[in-house]
This record gives structure tokens, C-alpha cells and sequence, in this order.
């Protein structure tokens, strides 16, 4: 007996805003059809266990038909099935709750993953791509039913003939349009394609009739050359098991490395993986890749970041981004848990505490495995951080220093003791340095033999002081970010507040400041607007003069935040001009301090020295050359 029931009346409007709101994508149909098919089977296989008597074992599997003569795609599975009340309660819940209860609930439910599953929502999404859904099904032990809609006004229910339980549900596709096409979905190598994507990892096998080739043979058996012939085949087109579930133990680098390739479409193994199982009040499995080379378009803005998402094995998110912070944007992987918030049609994670919480764990995860690495493959280390390190450094700098705990330990630089250049972390540093050592002494610029010529590392030098070699532009600003290590703080050789001079060194730098109070006032005077003072130096050896900088911004970080775009106005570090008072050229100038018009010539000349040896700039290369010129002349004369 057939039954026909209506729709109420903004059933149709309804159905339209599902179609064409919620879920942004058509192909998914058939991700949300198999899902179905797959809970089915799960509902099945929990009443075999407990009531085997009247549901005996069954060998389950989803099967897919393509028929292209009736445009037709057919979803079929041999589980639980459904009676007829559970048809209008589960695929005519439209009709049956009233379109203004279902939008209410919808409202309601957009932070509730439990609504998913209901409501006919997955089954429905199917009318993206069909102008017809029939749904033949049978539960165990009951009369058989054919569901039949379009999806606008009504739907029919009636009596039906099926010799096994469970249910096939079959498309009819609606025709192309110039704009869509929904024969696309007949070919093999589309449904083929959309498994792998969606639905790679249910359970149970998606088996389908797939067309295959062989060599044609003749009437003795031989094969005929260039001949061939086509016939079909049940394949099975999903993995079932997820690599990411199976025990570490039992997955061989290979697998991993093949996998990764496949997965993220690069060329190169990856440098390293990991594992994340947790089992408690927040259940999921990820597996996560470390590139060995930065991905081709990484800084550039249409670079994604994010993690792969899953849920119980079914494909919902390309790009998570809420599950990777920006630093650590270059990892690849994938996160899979039964307990995510989805939205209504699963495309839109919900952010919530427990995410949060997710996302902070592997965050911790990634970061103890790279320290791992560190400490027992520095090797392979240090690929990682030639492709990846100024990432960890901009993790500190971003975060102002909250990351420090997480991230201080995963720090290498170069540093000045190290004729070859290799790098020690801040532990090594710190385990190196003598006891009486103050600070943690560092030096930033372009590249390591330009701060290796700095002026002011001279006296470093010779007192045998490591200096760590700061030569990336983020380096300073991650390292005033941490301030301090182990309880030894952080100090540049440039700064003009180090206090590490002995007794008797600053004792002599008072002695020769009073004693030539009046040549360091007439610098100072002479270049005002360049330098907020000129003192005498505890810093230099061999060199006449050098730059120090006031409140924590050198130099570099100047040269680096004036380079940024969208800069109104030119940053400026606070100079200091230092002079040698064991340098010929301080001795040539306290000869000469009572001539105030000489030593305004010197001043200039002594300021564009400093920028040169640092490395710098100097604003007027011509006129530079005159005064030495100028200079050099008067001493000859003499």
C-alpha cells in the first residue's frame, strides 16, 4: 500500500536553504550518504553482539552502483535498516516536525554536534545533486519499504520487496546546467576520487563494479598484440584502517614517508613524524609531519595554514587553522576525533574550550618532540632549523615571551668562540660561561663575519668572552622577548648600560671624562641630533670609536623596523658615540681639545668612522672624503 505524505508548507523553502546554505560544496553527498550507510552498519554490528539470535553475523559492506543509462547512483549497505516509522521519523522529520520547529532547531543547535545525524540533515544533502531519492530499505525480522521524494512537496511511502535487511538508496541526478555538472558523478573515476577524499577511512569496505582491461586472446589462448578487452570487477575502493591508528610500532618510515608524499603532494620524505594518541576526557589521534624544506609559497599570503580534520575516520576539513598556532604554520598533518564541535553540515569547526585545549596539546607535543631531536639527532636538527628556526624565534617574539618555557630550549646560534660557525643552545651557553659573568652577551647584524668585525667585540675577544652571533633580522627581537635565561640575563654588546667593567677600568674612564670634560662636550655639541651623547669606552681594543644605543633598540632592530611597510615614520635608536682613550686618534684629540673649530671638524668625521665599522650607511660619502682630505692636508703641512 502506497501513502503519500505532505510536506508542510515551507518544507520547500527549507529543503532550498539546506541545499543551498549549509552546505557549501555538492560534492559532499556522497561523504554524508556514506556516513549514514556506515552508522547503519555500526547500530547492526551492536545488536549482533547483544542479540545475535535475531541479527545474525554479516560480512558488512557499503556498495556502490552507477548505472549511466538512468543517470542513477546507488548507496547500498546491509545494516540495521529501517521500519516505517522509522522512515518518517528520520527522512520525513521535515514533514513531520514542521519547518518552524526544525529552523528553531537548527538555531538552537549551532554549538551541539548532536544534531548531526538528525534531522534527515545528511541524508537530504543529497537533493543538491538529485531531482529524486528513492530509499528501499528492510530491518531485520520486518516488511520491507520504498521511500520516494523530490525533495518540494511530498514524499511516498509503500510496501516494498527486499530479500536482505539494510538499505539502498538511490540518486537520480538532476540534468546539467551550464554552470554544473551532475553526470560528473557517473564516472568511476570521480566516485573513486571522492572516496579517497572523504571517505577513505570508514570501517567497513566501499566496494564498487570498476571497469577494468585486458589483453584480448585469440582462439588458442594467445595474446593478440594491441588488442584489448574490458571487463568489470567488485573493487574495493577505501584504506579501512587509518595510518594514524594503527601502533607506531607496527608502521614501517616508508609507509610514513609514502603516505606523507601522497597526502600533502610533496616531493621529499618528510624530516620527521609523530604520533599523538589520547584516550580520557578529550579522545583523538593525530599524526603530524615536519617538512625537510619549507614549502614552496610559505610566506607568501595565499599560503594555509592548518591540519587536516577528522572525525571517526571521515574526511570534514582541509585546512584546521585553528588547530596550529601561526609559528608552527609549516606543519602538516592531521587531526581525527569522535568529540570535535562541527556545525550542522560538519564543514565549520566550532571553536570551543575543548578544541582549544586540542590545539595546545599538540602544540606542546611538536615542541617536546623537536627538543627530543635536538638533544639526540642534532644533525637532523639542524636541518630543521636552517629550514624552520626564525619560525620558533617568532614564536617568542609574537606570544611577547608567554611561549618562553615551551620554546627558550629549542634556541641554537652561532657564537663567537666557534671558529666554524656551528651553533650552541643557551644551556651550553650558560654551562660554558664563567661564574662571574653577568649576562649573557650577544651581537646582531647581517651576517656573522660583520659582527665578528664589530668594534665593540673586540674586548670580548681578547678576554676569551663567548658572544652568541645574531645574523637574522628576529633574532633580537626574540631575545629581548625572553629577557633572560636560567636567571642570566640577556645583554647586547651594543648597549651603553653594561656595567661589567672592573674597578679599576671605570675608575680611569671618570679620571679621563673630567679630565676632557670640554672635548667631549664639544663632540657631543657638534653632534647633536646624531647622538644623544659621546662618553670615553670600556669596550674598545684596537678601535678609535664605536656606536652603543640606549634603551634596548640597536642598530639593527632600527635598520629592521624602518624596512617594514606601512612605516609613518622613521624609527630611531638612541646613539651613543665611544671613543678609545688608548687610541692614537684619542690621544691626537685631547692635544687639540682647547680649539673648539678643530674638534667640530673631527666630530663628523668620527661619527661616519663609527657607522662604518658598524657596518652602516654613512649619509654623505663625498663630503666624508673632503674632511679626510682636508685633514690629511693639515697634517702634511705640519
Amino acid at each position: 500500500m502506497k501513502e503519500t505524505k505532505k510536506f508542510e508548507t515551507e518544507s520547500k523553502q527549507l529543503l532550498s536553504l539546506m541545499i543551498n546554505s549549509i552546505y557549501s560544496n555538492n560534492e559532499i553527498f556522497l561523504r554524508e550518504l556514506i556516513s549514514n550507510a556506515s552508522d547503519a552498519i555500526d547500530k547492526y554490528r551492536y545488536l549482533s553482539l547483544t542479540d545475535s539470535e535475531h541479527h545474525p553475523l554479516r560480512n558488512h559492506e557499503i556498495y556502490i552502483e552507477l548505472n549511466k543509462k538512468n543517470k542513477t547512483i546507488t548507496i547500498s549497505d546491509n545494516g540495521i535498516g529501517m521500519s516505517k516509522e522509522d522512515l518518517i521519523s528520520n527522512l520525513g522529520t521535515i514533514a513531520k516536525s514542521g519547518s518552524k520547529e526544525f529552523l528553531t532547531k537548527l538555531k538552537e543547535a549551532k554549538d551541539d554536534i548532536n544534531i548531526i545525524g538528525q534531522f534527515g540533515v545528511g541524508f537530504y544533502s543529497a537533493f543538491m545533486v538529485a531531482s529524486k531519492i528513492e530509499v528501499l530499505t528492510k530491518k531485520e525480522g520486518e516488511p520491507a519499504y520504498l521511500f520516494t521524494s523530490n525533495g518540494e512537496d511530498s514524499y511516498d511511502i509503500e510496501d516494498a520487496e527486499k530479500a536482505e535487511g539494510g538499505t539502498s538508496i538511490t540518486i537520480y541526478l538532476k540534468k546539467d546546467k551550464d554552470e554544473v555538472n551532475y553526470s560528473k558523478y557517473l564516472e568511476e573515476y570521480e566516485i573513486k576520487s571522492l572516496i579517497k577524499k572523504y571517505s577513505d577511512y570508514i570501517r567497513y569496505p566501499i566496494t564498487m563494479e570498476v571497469t577494468k582491461s585486458k589483453p584480448k586472446l585469440d582462439k588458442d589462448g594467445k595474446e593478440i598484440e594491441g588488442k584489448s578487452e574490458e571487463y568489470t570487477e567488485k573493487e574495493t575502493l577505501n584504506s579501512m584502517i587509518p595510518l594514524w591508528k594503527k601502533n607506531k610500532n607496527d608502521v614501517k618510515d616508508e609507509d610514513l614517508n609514502a603516505f606523507y608524499k601522497e597526502k600533502f603532494n610533496d616531493y621529499e620524505d618528510p624530516l620527521m613524524s609523530l604520533f599523538v594518541k589520547v584516550d580520557g576526557t578529550i579522545t583523538y589521534d593525530s599524526l603530524l609531519f615536519i617538512p625537510s624544506h619549507p614549502p614552496y609559497n610559505l610566506y607568501s599570503d595565499s599560503y594555509e595554514k592548518g591540519l587536516q580534520l577528522y572525525s571517526k575516520g571521515i574526511f570534514i576539513k582541509d585546512k584546521a587553522a585553528e588547530l596550529i598556532p601561526d609559528y608552527l604554520k609549516f606543519v602538516k598533518g592531521l587531526v581525527d576525533s569522535p568529540d570535535f564541535n562541527l556545525n550542522i553540515s560538519r564543514e565549520i569547526l566550532q571553536v570551543t574550550p575543548m578544541m582549544k585545549k586540542v590545539s595546545e596539546n599538540i602544540e606542546k607535543k611538536i615542541c617536546a618532540k623537536l627538543k627530543e631531536v635536538k638533544d639526540n639527532e642534532f644533525d637532523k636538527y639542524l636541518k630543521f632549523w636552517e629550514a624552520f628556526g626564525e619560525h620558533i624565534k617568532y614564536g617568542i617574539y609574537s606570544t611577547y615571551g608567554f611561549k618562553k618555557d615551551l620554546l627558550e630550549n629549542l634556541l641554537i646560534f652561532k657564537s663567537l668562540k666557534d671558529e666554524n660557525n656551528k651553533y650552541i643552545s643557551l644551556q651550553e651557553y650558560v654551562d660554558a660561561k664563567d661564574k662571574d659573568q653577568k649576562y649573557i652577551y650577544y651581537a646582531s647584524g647581517e651576517n656573522v663575519e660583520s659582527i665578528k668585525n664589530l668594534p665593540q667585540i673586540e674586548k670580548y675577544k681578547s678576554k676569551g668572552i663567548d658572544v652568541l652571533l645574531l645574523d637574522q633580522k628576529i633574532d633580537e627581537f626574540a631575545i629581548q622577548m625572553l629577557r633572560e635565561y636560567n636567571k642570566v640575563e640577556f645583554k647586547s654588546i651594543s648597549d651603553d648600560s653594561i656595567d661589567d667593567a672592573s674597578k679599576e677600568e671605570k675608575e680611569k674612564v671618570e679620571e679621563i671624562t673630567a679630565t676632557n670634560k670640554r672635548l667631549l662636550d664639544n663632540l657631543k655639541e657638534s653632534l647633536k641630533g646624531s647622538v644623544e651623547d659621546v662618553v670615553i669606552s670600556t669596550k674598545l681594543v684596537d678601535s678609535p670609536v664605536c656606536l652603543s644605543t640606549k634603551e634596548g633598540l640597536s642598530l639593527e632592530m632600527e635598520k629592521t623596523l624602518n624596512e617594514q611597510p606601512g612605516m609613518s615614520e622613521d624609527v630611531k635608536a638612541q646613539k651613543v658615540l665611544e671613543l678609545n682613550p688608548n687610541h692614537p686618534i684619542f690621544e691626537a684629540l685631547t692635544a687639540i681639545q682647547d680649539k673648539d673649530d678643530e674638534v667640530k671638524e673631527y666630530a663628523s668625521i668620527l661619527y661616519d668612522e663609527a657607522l662604518i665599522l658598524e657596518g652602516r650607511e654613512i649619509s654623505d660619502r663625498s663630503e666624508f672624503v673632503k674632511k679626510l682630505n682636508k685633514l690629511f692636508s693639515k697634517a702634511i703641512n705640519k
